[in-house]
């Protein structure tokens, strides 16, 4: 379900499947959106053995036996595709064991994972597979996940259409969740149908006060954003519990909060982001609702710190500005010179040693020498930034002689 920009015949597992010529793949996507599924049917629709690993669970040992099997398997002329759950767990070496086995054919690989391939998964491997993105499973997977599950039972889901809406609300896009959710609610013997509040305490869950896909969503957390940007504690305090309370995700809310420290308040209060990046290990590592506690230490953090935006204008500048002259090469004297000819090139003629210099800067400008020395960055009079906006005058007037 939901995956047709891949599964049909124009997507590209589709186009694989219809030239019957399967290659080994990454399946990445969220939990409960069909990757094992996928897996079972790419092994059905291409004649091949099935065999199932995870990465949890499993080891070096188990990776022999089933590449011993596969290869034995082979000898009789029928292929195996492998799947392997939660691929990224095993370690780079153990990722490096598919390799020759991928590379000869013996297995077509299908891994699964939930973490991002390009972080968790070595460059031989991945060079040797596609990665294809799955998406969490929206409304019209779910409904059809719901009538599907409404034939098996031969009878409608006993809730009222909004309340239904709040059963996929809760499954957030998750269709593994959302039939444990509906095998919940078609076991009770009712006679009536559940509405949104009966069905939110009889799952034991806090109904979401908004839509976190829509403008509600983006409401709050600009409500969030400004209030902290305002200096408003309360009211930061206030939006940060609605946004938990309506089911948001607390690692939004944390990459929120990640922004902010850089964007309004930067150097200001240094400290402003390592609290946040605190605050989010804290939370990861103590889960809701404990670690809530811990974002709204940060977001308190945030409100009460001195405020800038200087870092967020310098780098708008810097940014034009490298666009303007991405062709100019950097000063000679900032090349190092390792061999004789960069040496007759100039390469680091004049450069000097700003630890050796007296005072610790020798006001040599790092710009391309045809543009010389730019103000970009201009520090406010608040907080930290009052000393660095005293000291960064004396250096701006050393480079400019």
């Amino acid at each position: 379900m939901g995956q047709a920009h891949l599964l049909n015949p124009q997507g590209a597992i589709g186009r694989m499947i219809g030239q019957k010529r399967l290659s080994s793949m990454i399946l990445w996507g969220p939990p409960g959106v069909g990757k094992t599924s996928i897996a079972r049917l790419l092994a059905d629709a291409s004649d091949l053995e099935f065999n199932s690993l995870s990465a949890v669970f499993s080891g070096v040992a188990d990776l022999r036996k089933a590449f011993e099997a596969a290869a034995h398997l082979r000898t009789t002329g029928r292929g195996t595709l492998l799947f392997v759950d939660e691929i990224h767990r095993f370690n780079r070496a153990q990722q490096d064991g598919f390799l020759p086995y991928v590379e000869a054919g013996i297995v077509t690989l299908v891994g699964a994972t939930t973490q991002n391939p390009s972080f968790e998964l070595n460059n031989a491997l991945l060079s040797r597979t596609r990665v294809f993105v799955l998406k969490r499973l929206e409304t019209d997977g779910l409904t059809e996940l719901l009538r599907r599950v409404e034939a098996f039972y031969g009878r409608a889901v006993p809730v009222t259409d909004e309340a239904c809406t709040l059963l996929m609300d809760f499954a957030d896009g998750d269709g593994r969740h959302f039939l444990t959710l509906l095998e919940e609610v078609f076991a009770l013997p009712i006679d009536t149908l559940m509405d949104r509040e009966a069905l939110a305490q009889f799952l034991q869950r806090r109904a979401p006060a908004y839509d976190k896909n829509k403008d509600e969503h983006y409401n709050l957390i600009s409500a969030l954003h400004k209030s902290v940007r305002a200096s408003d504690p309360d009211a930061s305090l206030y939006w940060l519990a609605r946004m938990l309370q309506g089911g948001e995700d607390p690692l939004f809310i944390a990459r929120r909060l990640v922004r902010m420290a850089s964007e309004d308040i930067g150097l200001a209060d240094p400290t402003a982001l390592r609290v946040v990046m605190a605050a989010r290990d804290a939370f990861m590592f103590l889960g809701p609702p404990e670690g809530e506690l811990a974002l709204a230490q940060a977001t308190l953090h945030l409100a009460c710190a001195p405020k800038s935006n200087a870092i967020y204008i310098a780098f708008k500048k810097a940014q034009a500005l490298a666009t303007r002259t991405a062709e100019l090469p950097p000063p000679a004297r900032f090349l190092n010179a390792p061999t004789k000819f960069m040496q007759d090139q100039g390469y680091g003629v004049g450069y000097l040693y700003d630890p050796d210099v007296q005072g610790g800067v020798s006001g040599q400008s790092g710009f391309p020498d045809t543009i010389g020395p730019q103000d970009l960055y201009t520090p406010t009079e608040h907080g930290a930034e009052a000393r660095i906006l005293e000291k960064l005058a004396s250096w701006r007037a050393l480079r400019r002689g």
